[in-house]
């Protein structure tokens, strides 16, 4: 079965970064239970975005949960030298992997890393500062190629302007095979304008387990989608 066979037409992401991590398991489940079937893991190091995030073992914690209901976890890694750390996140139950544009020298060697690693969903991050012709041209063999409509680090950022017309740019650009993620500061007023441009993985923090009612949130981000 190919990586992205749980992809329906188009799939909302919640961001694990913006949950309660106190009551992470918990809200885990009440996602998979209302439809969810993809989670975002966000992992930053301190030197690429200034926070240091979560990593492997808060990963591992959740994977099995994850998996059992015919979910996955989709990784991004807002590190330098993200090949360092694929067995781990492959071994903690990651199961596709997102490396930043501006952190690779070659590209396609880390590509090649990451099938090794055992990564068969693959995805090239890039951030706002950085043009989507540029990361076009080295995208050929990645399965998805994340648009960042925020600057990457901080949960709860407001959407920046423009990322819709990159997002168009990016989908001219890249062969219809090629999933487009948009990752930052999504909520019901601009997420049908990201899919209108041409993006299909659409990751929701804030929007998500920002409300009291989880449920309702994520089911009101779909439906804004329908």
């Amino acid at each position: 079965m190919p990586w992205d066979a749980w992809i329906r037409t188009v799939e909302v992401e919640p961001s694990l970064y913006a949950a309660d991590f106190a009551r992470l398991g918990e809200q885990v489940d009440v996602l998979l239970r209302t439809g969810a079937r993809a989670f975002h893991f966000d992992v930053g190091d301190g030197h690429f975005v200034p926070p240091i995030t979560v990593g492997p073992v808060v990963l591992q914690s959740i994977a099995d949960q994850v998996h059992r209901e015919g979910g996955v976890l989709d990784c991004h890694l807002m590190i330098e030298e993200p090949q360092r750390h694929f067995a781990a996140i492959r071994a903690a139950g990651g199961d596709s992997v997102t490396v930043h544009y501006e952190v690779c020298a070659e590209p396609g060697s880390v590509l090649a890393l990451a099938r090794e690693n055992g990564f068969e969903g693959v995805g090239l991050a890039f951030n706002p500062e950085t043009s989507p012709q540029a990361v076009a041209a080295v995208a050929e063999g990645f399965d998805l190629v994340n648009c960042m409509s925020v600057h990457p680090g901080y949960s709860g950022q407001a959407f920046l302007e423009g990322s819709v017309e990159r997002v168009k740019q990016l989908r001219a650009l890249l062969p219809l095979s090629t999933h487009i993620q948009v990752d930052g500061g999504l909520d019901f007023d601009n997420i049908r304008s990201v899919y209108d441009a041409g993006a299909d993985l659409l990751v929701a923090g804030s929007s998500i387990f920002g409300r009291e009612d989880l449920p309702r949130s994520y089911r009101r981000l779909v439906a804004a989608l329908a």
